[in-house]
């Protein structure tokens, strides 16, 4: 059992898989969740020394441990420690990237409620660091993927305060993100959209 900060009882049913690299097209990935497919890209990103991306750990205070027999141990309770910032950073091409993963089953948009004002204040941090900050969000329905400037994000969340909408308009991602083709190896290879971001970025 984990807890949160908050004392309430985290509650998961994702069991961690081991990545792999397959030669061969896997459209079964497309069915995974978006977590699974970045973590398979990030793999093989490493091994062809492309970009050396990982997903950040998630700090916890274990409480208590069985010990059912000699040779295990098993964590029945724990405690997220602190709050986290985002899903993922790393190196690519020289430029530091960070970015949040959202999923959702919205057609038309993505509600703001998926993220946190630390959420917020750590990707602005890391643009005033001349950092590349940026969602990768995958709207279910549709099975499309999109890498979203962080700076739109900020922009939306701030606004809300203001009488703003609460979520991000589907068709605003669509036209502002860079869209993520589905490939053959990795299945999700989101560099070539964050490439287009970064290059934009620039000029």
């Amino acid at each position: 059992m984990i807890r949160y900060p908050n004392g309430n009882i985290f509650n998961s049913s994702l069991t961690p898989q081991k990545t792999t690299i397959k030669n061969e097209v896997n459209y079964g990935s497309r069915g995974m969740t978006l977590e699974y497919v970045i973590n398979l890209a990030n793999e093989y990103y490493l091994n062809t020394n492309t970009a050396v991306i990982h997903k950040k750990p998630t700090p916890i205070n274990i409480v208590n441990v069985a010990y059912p027999n000699r040779a295990a141990a098993k964590i029945t309770e724990a405690y997220f420690s602190k709050a986290s910032t985002t899903d993922y950073n790393g190196i690519y091409q020289g430029y530091y990237l960070d970015f949040d993963a959202k999923e959702t089953k919205n057609k038309t948009a993505l509600p703001l409620s998926n993220f946190h004002q630390h959420q917020i204040d750590h990707l602005n941090a890391i643009l005033q660091q001349g950092g590349i900050g940026f969602i990768l969000v995958r709207f279910i329905i549709q099975d499309e993927i999109y890498v979203y400037p962080a700076n739109q994000l900020i922009t939306f969340w701030q606004a809300q305060f203001n009488g703003g909408r609460k979520s991000i308009p589907y068709d605003n991602i669509k036209h502002i993100g860079y869209r993520v083709s589905y490939g053959i190896n990795p299945t999700v290879p989101y560099l070539s959209a964050v490439k287009n971001l970064i290059t934009a970025t620039n000029k």
